[in-house]
């Protein structure tokens, strides 16, 4: 059936599948929290008891931490998120590190921006968004002989609007042959609520997570500083995190996403492989309707794509009265990175793929699920979907969109 707006009211239910933009805050990571919210307030940086109990608090949330990324305590850096570890991976800190930053086409904004702020390298993608081996070599090589070494490469471990996910120890070994010494940062941010980081982000010396991404506060992040990297204050001041990053730290922060962290990891296996079968299953639905949903990335062998990820193309349709009626339907998607979707302009990303050779057109959706997402949730989505679309379609020659009649009924 075509779903008509005339016939809906405000939806009387809601269906999350934006997961990759945020998470709802976990209930351990809001108990961890609650005691450094009201009574133990105390600056870990100072003297007395207050400030001692704030400090082992924080000692013990570096811990967590440190365990499930598979680091020591001392290599943890508390930050503000995963822009601000992006952009201290890659700069270096303040002054930026000497030498050129080399990034793939496909980064997160915070890498890309950085990137091209310090007058680095970008490097081409394939189709599926993962970055080109050989260009990535030709592309260090180049810089060594113009005696103009690279300072760092980033390469991210999950791409954040298509999901695939990077062969990183094939990365280390073309940083490692054509420029070694130069650290590996990844972007960790998206892959760390479905892979073990212990594993997959290892070959890097620099790993940036976030911490509302797997049901931890916003506004809380890590950045792992393997031994051996070089890092300068991107933040000057009083000196905590080890020199590394000044600030008085925000505890209840620190102990929630790493509660939030732990309890993720706990559960992975078994998250995963639900959410992945529910995954599987909203995207059989929208390409077995008859309305011309695509699969953006066309699943080949050797191609690893996040189990909470589907990111579809609708040829015919605009994106702007897409989401709008998806939204008026009770139905949180994404058309790009959370970071951009605003725009409803092509994403760098889908321009990056499609210089590969993808094809990206018409309007683009990113779904994705998160932990508590249910075959119903699936299935309801599914059916708004293709009755929005099918809507849409019916429309499209001739009359007004919904989007451009001025808001809610």
């Amino acid at each position: 059936m075509v779903w008509n707006p005339r016939d809906h009211d405000a939806p009387t239910r809601v269906v999350d599948l934006d997961h990759a933009a945020t998470t709802r805050l976990r209930p351990e990571a809001r108990s961890a929290m609650e005691p450094f919210l009201a009574d133990r307030y105390g600056n870990p940086s100072g003297i007395h008891a207050a400030a001692r109990d704030a400090l082992r608090a924080l000692d013990e949330a570096r811990e967590r931490v440190a365990g499930v990324l598979g680091c020591t305590p001392g290599e943890v850096v508390l930050t503000s998120g995963g822009t601000e570890s992006d952009v201290h991976a890659v700069s270096g800190g303040m002054p930026p590190r000497p030498g050129v930053p080399v990034c793939a086409a496909a980064e997160h904004h915070a890498v890309l921006r950085t990137v091209e702020a310090l007058d680095g390298r970008v490097v081409d993608v394939d189709a599926a968004g993962r970055v080109d081996l050989d260009a990535l070599g030709g592309t260090l090589e180049s810089l060594a002989s113009a005696d103009r070494g690279a300072s760092v490469v980033s390469v991210a471990l999950a791409n954040n609007e298509l999901g695939t996910v990077v062969d990183l120890e094939a990365v280390a070994s073309v940083v490692r042959r054509t420029a070694p010494g130069v650290p590996l940062h990844t972007d960790a941010v998206q892959a760390a609520p479905w892979l073990d980081l212990r594993v997959r982000s290892a070959p890097a010396s620099l790993v940036s997570v976030s911490g509302h991404k797997f049901g931890g506060p916003r506004g809380s992040g890590v950045l792992v500083v393997r031994g051996g990297v070089e890092l300068r204050p991107l933040l000057p001041g009083g000196g905590q995190e080890r020199g590394r990053r000044s600030g008085s730290v925000d505890v209840a922060g620190a102990v929630g996403l790493a509660a939030a962290l732990e309890a993720a990891s706990v559960e992975r296996s078994t998250v995963v492989e639900r959410v992945g079968g529910l995954r599987d299953r909203l995207v059989g639905r929208l390409l077995g309707a008859d309305v011309g949903v695509r699969r953006t990335v066309e699943p080949t062998d050797g191609l690893e794509v996040l189990p909470n990820f589907a990111h579809v193309r609708v040829p015919g349709v605009e994106v702007e009265p897409l989401l709008y009626l998806l939204d008026e339907a009770g139905l949180r998607v994404a058309s790009a990175s959370s970071c951009s979707s605003g725009a409803h302009r092509a994403s760098h990303v889908l321009e990056a793929v499609a210089s590969a050779g993808a094809v990206v057109d018409g309007a683009a959706l990113r779904l994705t699920l998160g932990p508590e997402t249910t075959a119903d949730d699936v299935d309801h989505a599914a059916e708004v979907v293709v009755g929005v679309v099918g809507y849409l379609l019916d429309r499209r020659s001739g009359g007004r969109t919904p989007a451009a009649s001025g808001g809610r009924r």
